[in-house]
């Protein structure tokens, strides 16, 4: 077993565990934007409880690699929280132990307004805020090495006047109509890049999960390749096909080398 983790391991050195997971999460974002192809009209955020919490068990390679609990707060429709919260677990924890915290504040149409991650993995510290300025379309990025107190990263770039973050879009995507065969364009921002990406309805599918079987449309993302990452990888998500469209999987295909992480839903509060 050890064996068989060892490249994971060697790949999360050279990629923080968060980047690596949150892809799972960033394809929904690129459902937003109104410039693109055929759709169907929006259901609106209303059809989303005013709070949900939406726990996965992520899996590598048949093993169970970590834990993820996705937290929406809209009691207050102006200003929507989303709370991420990762964490490896089993063995890859030994290896490498993450505990990363995710959170972004939203308007009342999803566009993102602000972002804040602490992410502890390994040896590493670091907080990273992302101001999106909708005003001056712009979106400033600071990351901070919390061991050294040191800023290390920061820039500012021009984005639309509504991107989504990492996860607030995904509550976007579970408004819309998308039939297989639709697709949409749209601009999505990880704070340091901000491009148009395509998200296409595939196909309606059965889905397997430790919370039951379910119904599902796969959508494909088409997020890597030199778009928003350079990395040449796949990636889906599947929502229920209905009212609810709850996001029961979500999964990136990369190399070989690393192969494929799954989110699959656990537990729906």
């Amino acid at each position: 077993m050890t064996t068989l983790v060892a490249p994971l391991f060697m790949h999360l050195r050279n990629w923080p565990f968060m980047s690596l997971l949150t892809l799972l999460l960033v394809c929904a974002s690129l459902a937003f934007s109104q410039v693109g192809e055929s759709r169907e009209p929006s259901v609106g955020i209303s059809e989303i409880s005013s709070r949900e919490t939406l726990h996965y068990t992520i899996e590598w390679r048949l093993i169970t690699a970590g834990e993820a609990t996705l937290e929406w707060n809209a009691s207050d429709l102006s200003r929507p929280q989303v709370n991420l919260r990762l964490a490896s677990t089993g063995l890859v924890s030994k290896l490498f132990k993450v505990e990363d915290v995710y959170s972004a504040t939203l308007n009342a149409e999803l566009c993102a307004q602000s972002s804040q991650m602490i992410a502890r993995e390994g040896r590493r510290q670091r907080e990273t805020k992302i101001a999106f300025d909708s005003a001056s379309r712009k979106a400033t990025y600071v990351e901070r090495d919390l061991t050294k107190n040191a800023v290390i990263a920061s820039q500012e770039i021009e984005i639309p006047p509504c991107v989504h973050d990492v996860a607030g879009g995904l509550y976007f995507l579970r408004t819309l109509k998308l039939e297989p065969g639709q697709s949409v364009l749209a601009p999505v921002s990880d704070g340091k890049k901000s491009v148009a990406a395509k998200v296409e309805a595939r196909q309606r599918e059965e889905v397997k999960t430790p919370k039951g079987t379910y119904g599902a449309i796969r959508y494909e993302v088409y997020l890597f390749n030199n778009v928003l990452y350079r990395r040449p990888a796949h990636l889906d998500v599947w929502l229920t096909d209905d009212r609810r469209k709850l996001p029961v999987e979500i999964r990136v295909r990369m190399q070989f080398t690393i192969g494929t992480i799954t989110l699959l839903l656990d537990k729906a509060e």
